[in-house]
């Protein structure tokens, strides 16, 4: 979670701004690291603080996009996303057309079908126009745009002191080129072509007059491409989508006897697909759509998990990517330290102007035992040791920093404290500023040892025990596994909440435990590391009316102080959260 703020322990979370007049209900669609935001008329409207546009690679590269008949917005019959291949499509209908001087037009005569579909660094635009008038008429129509080359971070609200400048518009037969040169010296470049071509092209619009006879169709297509000017560009290799590759075929499929439950299942499979990007390493899940559409590492980590009965491939993927971007050098205004997984990857100017941390920024507690906790599942699932032996070195690697940075006072857990002055205060998936806390509301201080955190590396370490004996590691091996049993017994002692029968969320940097009941004991129910005495007494608390509510298990039981169902980590219900908590 990012919010921009004058606060700097909120500085980069997502502003929540005041809600506009009128439906401000968006249509989204990604590709690779391409995502397009609309609104329920497939336009995207260039208002102040509007968040619609076409995004690629961190920048807002198309910020206006709109149709009009007669100088005038079709009325909106239906749109939504198209089932099975994805896309947008939207239904429209003419308005009366009054006083145009050349054009009297009753509503409802003119059919029209929008279809839309993003590919990575592309937006194809179809506009279907069907005359259901008595007599041939001569449609004006106007496709209008604008691009403001806006950083993501900048579109969420970040302000800028200096920004690049502005290229004046390239007009040619069939359309125009805008382009922008930022501060990093990179020339981002959208060209929009029309075909047919417009009879009138300017800066900003292009205009056609449509002849449609009774019941005749005529089409309009668009097609928006997003580039950085040859030579210019400062992508890393390897770092992002392999361009031009298509996008992955999940190919297990599940079918139930229940059409509902069968056309969820489709549901879900299409939107990982659609999250899901090809890279050099293997598929690779981005966090979500729209200011997510990036590598993270603990959401890619807990997908791979997740998905790991269906289709390790996709966990194969992730563990590949992670490894190839693992922190190799301290650097504090990163939160990195040598071992380390990376947290969050941003391209885009203010990320390669260092304005924001988060280019490729490591503060995250859970990616790294979650990293190692997700290969030894991967073994145990499907035996493929060439992978393990593969990633056996950045394992090591993952397993010196949970040992070592990772638990600085060596009290054998594994704990958090911000490094950057820029970083996230809380470094746990629940990463608010204000969601680790003691039984008075006061929030935890000091380097904080979350209990779920301590769960992933038991787990890790336990399960690449058996990954060491079959490499033939048997000193490591044991090594690993008499680490896992110690974890479990000082665990236990540590955490354990008897008058809450929970285990507390985390401890404080005084070694003072957090006494709150929250979910995040439901995740230490994944892997093992609770006693079964506790793991029976946690189940029972979390299924209490106090913590589950009736949607899910609440992020913190309605008893605990914070608590607001409305919050982002103190009370609400997460999917994710709860199926960790429902697998263990």
């Amino acid at each position: 979670m990012h919010r921009i703020d004058s606060d700097p322990h909120r500085e980069f979370e997502i502003a929540a701004p005041p809600a506009p007049v009128g439906d401000d209900r968006t249509l989204v669609l990604a590709r690779g690291d391409t995502f397009a935001v609309f609104d329920r008329h497939g336009d995207m409207r260039p208002a102040p603080g509007s968040r619609h546009g076409l995004y690629s690679g961190g920048t807002r590269f198309l910020s206006g996009l709109w149709f009009q008949i007669a100088g005038a917005r079709p009325h909106l019959l239906a749109s939504g996303i198209r089932s099975g291949e994805g896309g947008l499509f939207v239904h429209e209908s003419n308005p009366d057309v009054e006083g145009h001087p050349a054009l009297q037009l009753d509503r409802d005569q003119i059919y029209v079908v929008r279809s839309i579909d993003v590919a990575d660094g592309v937006c194809e635009l179809a506009i279907a126009l069907h005359s259901y008038a008595s007599a041939p008429i001569r449609l004006p129509v106007r496709i209008g745009f604008s691009a403001d080359y806006a950083d993501v971070f900048e579109v969420r609200g970040a302000h800028r002191a200096r920004r690049g400048r502005l290229i004046a518009p390239a007009i040619a037969g069939d359309g125009v080129e805008l382009a922008y040169t930022g501060l990093d010296g990179v020339t981002r470049t959208t060209r929009l072509a029309f075909a047919p071509a417009p009879d009138r092209t300017s800066a900003h619009a292009i205009e056609r007059v449509v002849a449609l006879a009774p019941g005749e169709r005529v089409e309009i297509a668009v097609r928006i491409s997003c580039a950085l000017r040859e030579g210019d560009a400062r992508r890393r290799p390897g770092l992002y989508a392999m361009h031009g590759q298509p996008a992955p075929d999940l190919t297990p499929s599940l079918s139930t006897s229940s059409p509902a439950m069968n056309a969820w299942i489709r549901r879900s499979a299409s939107d990982l697909a659609m999250l899901t990007v090809p890279t050099a390493h293997g598929p690779m899940p981005y966090a979500g759509v729209p200011w997510f559409c990036t590598p993270f590492g603990r959401d890619s980590l807990i997908v791979a998990l997740e998905t790991l009965w269906i289709d390790p491939s996709l966990a194969r993927g992730v563990l590949r990517f992670l490894a190839a971007h693992q922190a190799d050098a301290d650097d504090t205004e990163r939160d990195a330290e040598p071992g380390k997984i990376v947290h969050e990857m941003r391209s885009g100017e203010m990320a390669a102007l260092g304005e924001v941390p988060f280019a490729r920024y490591y503060g995250s507690v859970d990616a790294t035992p979650l990293f190692a906790l997700v290969a030894a599942r991967y073994f145990e699932r499907t035996g493929d040791l060439a992978l393990v032996e593969e990633l056996w070195p950045h394992l090591e690697r993952a397993l010196a920093w949970i040992d070592g940075s990772g638990d600085p006072d060596r009290d054998g857990f594994v704990e958090y404290r911000r490094r950057s002055a820029h970083g996230l205060t809380n470094q746990g998936w629940k990463d608010s500023r204000d969601s680790i806390m003691h039984a008075d509301g006061s929030l935890a201080e000091g380097a904080i040892a979350l209990c779920e955190v301590q769960a992933y590396v038991y787990g890790a370490k336990a399960g690449l025990a058996h990954a060491a004996s079959a490499l033939g590691y048997g000193a490591r091996a044991a090594q690993l596994a008499g680490e896992a049993d110690r974890l479990r017994s000082a665990f236990a002692d540590a955490f354990w909440c008897e008058e809450l029968s929970t285990y507390a969320i985390a401890l404080d940097g005084a070694k003072r435990p957090c006494r709150v009941r929250s979910s995040n004991a439901g995740h230490v129910l994944l892997t093992g590391l609770a006693r079964p005495d506790h793991a029976r007494a946690i189940a029972r608390t979390l299924l209490s009316a106090d913590h589950f509510s009736g949607w899910g298990i609440r992020t913190l039981a309605a008893s605990a102080p914070r608590y607001n169902p409305m919050s982002y980590h103190d009370g609400s219900v997460w999917p994710h959260d709860n199926a960790l908590i429902a697998a263990g």
